[in-house]
């Protein structure tokens, strides 16, 4: 089988930050990547599961929610994609560091959070999220569009 694209990544390479993954067309995938690959610990679950309602519903009330493909977590748990139609790239990056500077300073409820709304609306960790969000924040908070490529600086 041919291999995709993401395992030709060499993820010995990588650190934190915010990387284009590829374009299709108009469509950009971005590694939202919270965690250095195979450097445990990794995300727990439940934080990535309240990272991914929060995220997902900010992206999707912004300004630029028509441009908004698809916010989910990677498996490997050091992560997420985020993709985007028709934006420009430093357009993609002010608007992740909005989110995620949003979703580190989000108090009260847990958007989409019910049985009726979510598949698994017990299982999250809002104060681990709040300590991942913030960590990550720092890490990509003057992050440029020259260091999206996953060959900047290695």
């Amino acid at each position: 089988m041919k291999k995709i694209a993401s395992f030709t990544v060499d993820h010995n390479k990588l650190d934190k930050g915010v990387y284009v993954s590829r374009i299709d067309g108009d469509i950009t995938t971005f590694d939202l990547r919270f965690i250095k690959p195979n450097t445990p610990p990794f995300l727990e679950p439940y934080a990535m599961h309240t990272i991914e309602h929060l995220f997902a519903t900010y992206a999707r009330n912004s300004e630029f929610s028509d441009n908004v493909i698809y916010f989910g977590p990677m498996g490997c748990m050091t992560g997420f994609y985020f993709l985007t139609r028709d934006l420009e790239l430093d357009v993609c990056l002010n608007l992740i560091k909005d989110i995620v500077k949003k979703c580190r300073d989000h108090e009260g409820e847990i958007p989409g959070n019910s049985k009726i709304e979510c598949g698994n609306y017990l299982a999250h960790n809002v104060e681990k999220a709040h300590e991942e969000l913030c960590i990550y924040y720092e890490a990509i908070k003057n992050w440029t569009t020259e260091m999206l490529s996953y060959d900047y600086n290695k």
